[in-house]
């Protein structure tokens, strides 16, 4: 019966995909306010809020859920409204509105997270997590920091929701970096570290914004993307591509910001619950989303799509290259001292659970 139901939820959010353009790494946070209290609250605020995130998937089922239950539990003074499925723009465009103060926040992803603070992509690296426990560890000991970064900038960074694995999702198999190369693959053109992989890789890129990466499959103007199996069948690339391969190639998280200058808007009571409405949907979250893409891959490979496994040889060229990513990024997005804490962490995590 779950699995009927996991599969029904995926078809639903399928068929709104292809009514709702929107992009695919919706590494996504529920909404959490605890910021700087001690001024004066307005009644009955409006806390505007955008995303790409589709209506209908699962990321917009839990913020919206978490939306009625602050406007229940503030009994109205605040209300959360988010603008969903892309209809304010790409991430750029949404935070340049932030800053122009047409809205109040976001829910992005670590693209657009890195448009305040660039050095969080540090947690995104290719081939940096050999499993979740091992992401989950690391952000939980670094998140802090990140949240002081953007304290500084004026914004309040909420917890962290996430996208999930990033794969390679092609028209031809793809047995090897050869191949890719042979191929016309998708490129976003504001992701720093795609670029630098793809420079890595040898790689030649099609820049395009996320919108318009279904209709350019549908064309043949490219031939390859990259995203997670939930994103995939929620933007409908699924039904484009016939391969994918099973190499990692990272782990895409996202999380919602908030500008300081609204939050000085809410009373330090109802920042307290907003907080606590937000902490429980952390973890509901990311369970269910990481239990979303397990589904859409299944669902992918039901209706056709074949996983390819990924080479020992695939596997070696791609750890060679996203070390060359590391060392070329190092100091230009993030400091050498940012990539040796994640680095300490992950390997704490590995020291203490050896692989079996």
């Amino acid at each position: 019966a779950d699995g009927r139901t996991a599969t029904a939820g995926l078809d639903r959010i399928e068929e709104q995909s292809m009514r709702t353009p929107i992009a695919f790494r919706t590494g996504l946070a529920a909404l959490l306010v605890a910021a700087t209290a001690g001024v004066a609250a307005a009644d009955n605020l409006e806390v505007r809020m955008a995303t790409l995130a589709p209506d209908g998937s699962s990321w917009m089922k839990i913020l919206n859920k978490g939306s009625a239950e602050v406007a229940a539990k503030t009994e109205s003074r605040v209300g959360i409204k988010y603008y969903a499925g892309g209809v304010q723009g790409d991430e750029r465009d949404v935070v340049r509105k932030i800053n122009l103060g047409q809205l109040d926040g976001a829910a992005l992803t670590s693209v657009g997270l890195s448009m305040v603070e660039e050095s969080i992509r540090v947690l995104e690296l290719p081939r940096l997590f050999a499993s979740v426990e091992e992401l989950d560890y690391v952000a939980d000991k670094v998140w802090p920091y990140y949240q002081k970064k953007f304290e500084a900038k004026g914004y309040t960074l909420q917890d962290r929701g996430e996208v999930g694995w990033v794969y390679v999702m092609s028209k031809d198999e793809v047995k090897s970096i050869a191949d890719l190369k042979s191929m016309k693959p998708w490129l976003w053109g504001d992701d720093v570290i795609m670029n630098a992989t793809f420079k890595q890789l040898g790689l030649s890129g099609v820049p395009l914004g996320v919108p318009e990466v279904e209709p350019a499959l549908t064309t043949g103007r490219i031939n390859a993307c990259y995203g997670s199996p939930l994103a995939a069948v929620a933007l409908q690339w699924n039904t484009k591509i016939k391969y994918v391969s099973s190499l990692q190639l990272s782990f895409s998280i996202g999380a919602t910001i908030i500008k300081n200058d609204t939050l000085k808007k809410v009373s330090a009571a109802d920042q307290a619950l907003m907080g606590k409405i937000a902490k429980g949907m952390q973890k509901t979250l990311r369970k269910q989303i990481r239990k979303d893409n397990e589904s859409a891959l299944k669902q992918m490979e039901r209706k056709g799509v074949k996983v390819t496994p990924a080479s020992p040889e695939l596997i070696a060229d791609a750890d060679k290259a996203a070390q060359k990513v590391w060392a070329a990024l190092t100091g230009k997005v993030f400091t050498k001292a940012e990539l040796e804490t994640v680095l300490k962490y992950r390997d704490e995590y590995r020291a203490k659970h050896p692989a079996k």
